[in-house]
C-alpha cells in the first residue's frame, strides 16, 4: 500500500497541474485502496488454521476475524474518499434561456466554481490518511504490547494531524491542539500499563499474558511454583490499560473531548475521524477480553470497568444529547450512547454477545458514515458562495452546524431528507431497519448472561434518545424552510454521482436489510465461533 501510493503520486506530481493535484492524489489513493482491498481478500485463502499465523516473530497475527476487518477498514476508508476526491456538485441557472441550456450544462461540467475551497488544496489529506489506515491495520493484527503501542502511536499521530490540517481555520487547528494534548494523556495510561505487565512477567507477547492469566489459579493453589509472578498485576494493568483505550473510542468517563473536537473540524475530516478510529482499536479488545476474561482477584475483573463505562456512555450520550443544538456535537453524544451498546457486547463475552458486537459495530459504520455522508451533500446544496453572505464561522468547511438550518429541508430535496429520516430511524433502533437488528442482538445476549439491569438502562436511553432524532425529523419534514433556503430557489443544485451513488447504498442497505439478513449473520457468526476455536 505504501510502495504504490509513493509511485502514484509521483506520477500524479509529474502529469497534472498543481491545482488540480488534491484531487489527483485522492484518487490515487482510491486505486491503491481498491488494489489492497484485493489483496487482503485473497489473503483469507492463505489462512487454513483456525487460529491464524503469526507474522515477524509473532509481533503480528493475522485470522480470519483480522482480516475480514482489513477488508471493512480499507472499504470505508475508500467510501470517505469520495467526498474529496471528486468535485461534489455543480449547479445550473434555471433563469437562463433554454437555448442556452446545453451550453451551461457543458460549463458547469468544465468550470467549477468550488475548485478553490480549501478541502482542494490541501495535498496532505490523502497522505495522512495513509498512514491513519496502516495503523489501524496494525493495530488489528498486533500481538505484542510493543507492535500495540507502536500502531497505536501511528495512526493517533495520523489523526492529530488530520484534525488540524485546515491551516487557515482556527476552529480546527485548536481542536487538533486539544486532542493531541489529551492524546497523549491516553498514551501515557497504555505506555504505563504495557511497562508494568513487562516487568512483572518478562515477556511483552500478549500470548505471554494469556497464558498468565490461565495460571493464577494453580499458583493461588500451588504456593510459590511460580514465585516471582504476582497475579494481580495482570489485572491492575488491564485496567490501566482500558483507560487509556477507552479514552481514544470516546468512551463515558472519558468522552469530554469528542463533542469539542468533532464540532471543530471540517465535516469532511469528522467522517474519517469518528468512524476508522474506532473500529481497529475495539476489535483488538476483543482478543484481549477474551482471553483474560476468567482472571478474578478478589472478585474483581478488569473487564468491570468496560461495564461501568458501558452505563455511564449510555447515560451520558443520552442525557446531554437532549440539549443540543449543534448537530455535529449531537452526533458526537449519539456515537458515545452507541459505544455504550458496544462495550456491552464485548465485555459480555460469549458466542452470541461477539456476534452481536460485530454485527453492531459493522452497521453502525456504515450508518454513521451514511450521515455524515447526507450532511455533507446538504450543505453542498444549501451552501452556494456567490449567492449567500457569510453567517457561521467555518462555513465553508462546516456549512450545516446548527438542526435550525435544516428546517423545511424536505421541501428543498426530499431524497436526501428521506435517507437522512431512515438513518435516524436506524439508530433509534425502529424495526424493520438494519440498527434494530443490532441492539435486539446486544440486549438478547445480555439477557442470556443475566445483565438485566443495564439491559433496561440501555432500553430506557434508547427510547430516550430517540427525542433528539425526531426532534430534527421534525424540523426537516413538519417546519416551513429558512429564507436562506428560498434563495437558491434560481438554481438547480446536482450532486457528484460518486456521493449519490454511496448515500444510495448505504440507504438502501439501512432500509432492506431485512429481505436478506443471511449472509451478513453467517459472516458475523462464523467469526465470532473462531474467537472461541
Amino acid at each position: 500500500m505504501l510502495t504504490i501510493s509513493i509511485i502514484f503520486v509521483l506520477l500524479s506530481n509529474a502529469f497534472t497541474s498543481r491545482r488540480d493535484l488534491s484531487l489527483y492524489f485522492n484518487r490515487s489513493l482510491i486505486i491503491v485502496l481498491l488494489i489492497t482491498l484485493l489483496l487482503a481478500i485473497n489473503s483469507n485463502n492463505f489462512i487454513v488454521l483456525k487460529e491464524g499465523i503469526s507474522i515477524l516473530g509473532g509481533l503480528f497475527h493475522n485470522s480470519n476475524l483480522t482480516i475480514t476487518f482489513h477488508v471493512f477498514i480499507l472499504f470505508i476508508s475508500l467510501v470517505i474518499l469520495q467526498l474529496t476526491a471528486f468535485l461534489p456538485k455543480k449547479y445550473i441557472n434555471n433563469n437562463m434561456n433554454p437555448n442556452n441550456r446545453f451550453m451551461e450544462n457543458l460549463l458547469s461540467n468544465l468550470q467549477y466554481f468550488d475548485k478553490n475551497k480549501e478541502q482542494y488544496s490541501i495535498i496532505e489529506y490523502p497522505l495522512v490518511i495513509v498512514f491513519i489506515i496502516l495503523g489501524a491495520i496494525f493495530i488489528i493484527s498486533s500481538s505484542d504490547i510493543i507492535s500495540v503501542f507502536i500502531s497505536i502511536e501511528l495512526q493517533s499521530y495520523g489523526l492529530y494531524l488530520l484534525c488540524s490540517l485546515y491551516r487557515n481555520s482556527e476552529l480546527s487547528t485548536g481542536a487538533g491542539l486539544t486532542y493531541f494534548l489529551l492524546g497523549g494523556l491516553s498514551s501515557c495510561f497504555i505506555l504505563l500499563a504495557s511497562g508494568i505487565l513487562y516487568a512483572n512477567s518478562g515477556t511483552t507477547n500478549l500470548e505471554g499474558y494469556y497464558i498468565l492469566a490461565n495460571l493464577s489459579n494453580v499458583n493461588q493453589s500451588l504456593y510459590n511454583i511460580i514465585y516471582w509472578y504476582d497475579n494481580n498485576y495482570i489485572n491492575y494493568s488491564l485496567v490501566i490499560l482500558s483507560l487509556g483505550f477507552l479514552f481514544k473510542i470516546s468512551a463515558a468517563p472519558f468522552h469530554f473531548w469528542s463533542p469539542d473536537v468533532y464540532d471543530a473540524i471540517p465535516t469532511v475530516v469528522t467522517t474519517f475521524v469518528a468512524n476508522v478510529a474506532k473500529i481497529s482499536l475495539l476489535i483488538f479488545l476483543i482478543d484481549i477480553v477474551h482471553h483474560s476474561s476468567n482472571l478474578e482477584i478478589f472478585n474483581f475483573n478488569w473487564t468491570y470497568c468496560l461495564l461501568i463505562s458501558s452505563f455511564l456512555s449510555l447515560i451520558i450520550g443520552t442525557v446531554l444529547g437532549l440539549n443540543q443544538s449543534r448537530v455535529k456535537r449531537l452526533l458526537a453524544y449519539s456515537t458515545i450512547s452507541h459505544i455504550g451498546f458496544i462495550l456491552l457486547g464485548i465485555s459480555i463475552n460469549s458466542i452470541e454477545s461477539m456476534q452481536a458486537f460485530i454485527f453492531y459495530l459493522m452497521q453502525y459504520s456504515i450508518s454513521n458514515i451514511n450521515i455524515f455522508m447526507i450532511l455533507v451533500s446538504i450543505g453542498y446544496t444549501i451552501y452556494i458562495p456567490e449567492k449567500q453572505e457569510k453567517t457561521l464561522s467555518e462555513q465553508d468547511n462546516s456549512p450545516v452546524q446548527y438542526i435550525a438550518q435544516l428546517r423545511g429541508y424536505f421541501y428543498v430535496n426530499p431524497v436526501l431528507a428521506i435517507s437522512l429520516a431512515i438513518v435516524m430511524y436506524s439508530f433509534v433502533g425502529v424495526p424493520p431497519l438494519i440498527g434494530f437488528f443490532g441492539k435486539q442482538m446486544i440486549l438478547s445476549s445480555a439477557l442470556d448472561k443475566g445483565y438485566v439491569f443495564i439491559s433496561l438502562i440501555a432500553i430506557l436511553t434508547s427510547v430516550i434518545s430517540a427525542v433528539y432524532y425526531l426532534n430534527i425529523i421534525k424540523e426537516i419534514f413538519f417546519e416551513k424552510p429558512e429564507d436562506q433556503l428560498s434563495k437558491n430557489k434560481d438554481y438547480t443544485v446536482t450532486l457528484s454521482t460518486s456521493i449519490s451513488v454511496f448515500v444510495s447504498i448505504f440507504t438502501l442497505i439501512i432500509l432492506l436489510f431485512i429481505f436478506s439478513p443471511q449472509q451478513w449473520l453467517s459472516i458475523t457468526n462464523i467469526l465470532a465461533i473462531y474467537i472461541f476455536t
